[in-house]
């Protein structure tokens, strides 16, 4: 099938919507290279920066989230999502989709709803292991589900639903290949065991406070420390670069590599970064962020905690992290178990399992 069709993405506000958003894309364009693109985002999102980025055209909406207080932002909502409604429409009219796709995000709750309106059929790929109140309104409205956790009847209609996993860059595969290289990369030791810390692309406050109190602890343990702190951190914790063990990176653009030379992991539990931990295969220990809607984070993390393939610890724990991870350090048996019951639950072709079922709907 090499016919020109129109398909249209939506979803942002996070790159936990926003890559997903784009490997969707990258993998129909490989199977459909006369297709037209078209991606619907927030105004003032990092998807109006990130999708162009990536060779696709993006329309904005004016969409926001509801925050959880009483704001003048909340007063605006209904007008916000009306104006949203009344672009979508209009976008679709123009463009004339084949097929919708969301990947989440408030600005997917409009343009998918407009297209199922449209009888346009449409596609949800839902991230997390509890989902976003856009998806879960979505739901009832779309053909199909894909989703990358199990039980999720509870909120979505089970005929729907198919476990594909989360999109994930398809370089990790390769990553146990690359291990001398990422060791140069990077200037390490490699007679040495590499910690990687990560908290996210604008980096998380508590987590980058643990990794401040904790340097001498790796340093004592014979530890040399890879340490994203963050766009908003990098100020504050540069002058750590001065010490022999500690790399500090605002952010790490071959994150390929930067697995590849880890032995242990440090991470907050987004959806996407879990998806790709399981393909890493390294021992790793989650702390997820508390200050994200219904504490979703924390649901991802158990569920690969219950699969004893992960360790976690919450914010309000962390007093407990040295005796956590020295006793991590000391058990080899530990480390190789969670090595392998990590990788046993990656699903390492979940964009080509979505695009089938894109294909699936393109086609009836």
């Amino acid at each position: 099938m090499k016919q020109s069709i129109n398909i249209l993405i939506s979803g942002g506000g996070t790159g936990g919507h926003i890559y997903p958003a784009i490997a969707i894309a990258n993998e129909l364009k490989l199977r459909y290279p006369n297709a037209k693109f078209l991606f619907v985002g927030a105004k003032d999102k990092m998807e109006m920066e990130k999708v162009p980025q990536a060779g696709y055209e993006i329309k904005g909406l004016w969409i926001a989230g509801i925050q959880r207080r009483i704001t003048f932002k909340n007063l605006l909502f209904p007008f916000k999502l009306l104006s949203s409604l009344l672009k979508s429409r209009r976008i679709i009219k123009q463009f004339k989709p084949n097929i919708a796709i969301g990947t989440g995000g408030f600005a997917s709750g409009p343009a998918l709803l407009m297209a199922c309106r449209n009888k346009i059929p449409s596609l949800i790929q839902e991230q997390n292991s509890y989902p976003g109140i856009t998806n879960k309104l979505l739901a009832k409205k779309v053909q199909k589900i894909c989703v990358a956790y199990d039980h999720l009847e509870r909120f979505f209609p089970a005929d729907k639903i198919l476990k594909t996993g989360n999109p994930v860059r398809q370089d990790l595969l390769l990553i146990h290949t690359k291990r001398d290289a990422s060791l140069s990369l990077f200037n390490l030791d490699k007679n040495k065991k590499t910690v990687l810390v990560l908290g996210g692309s604008l980096g998380a406050r508590r987590v980058n406070e643990l990794v401040e109190s904790q340097l001498d602890f790796f340093k004592q343990q014979n530890l040399q420390v890879i340490w994203q702190c963050g766009k908003l951190y990098n100020d504050t914790y540069q002058k750590y670069n001065d010490l022999a063990h500690v790399q500090v990176h605002s952010f790490i653009n071959q994150m390929g590599m930067a697995y590849a030379a880890s032995d242990f992991i440090i991470s907050r539990a987004g959806a996407s970064s879990v998806s790709e931990l399981c393909i890493v295969g390294k021992p790793v220990l989650f702390i997820p962020s508390p200050n994200v809607a219904e504490d979703h984070q924390t649901k991802n993390a158990k569920s690969i905690v219950d699969h004893h393939a992960a360790i976690l610890i919450k914010e309000s724990e962390l007093d407990s992290f040295a005796v956590v991870f020295e006793t991590l350090l000391k058990d080899q048996g530990k480390q190789q178990s969670l090595i392998e019951n990590i990788k046993a639950l990656a699903l390492p072709s979940a964009t080509s399992d979505i695009v089938n079922e894109i294909e699936k709907l393109l086609k009836n």
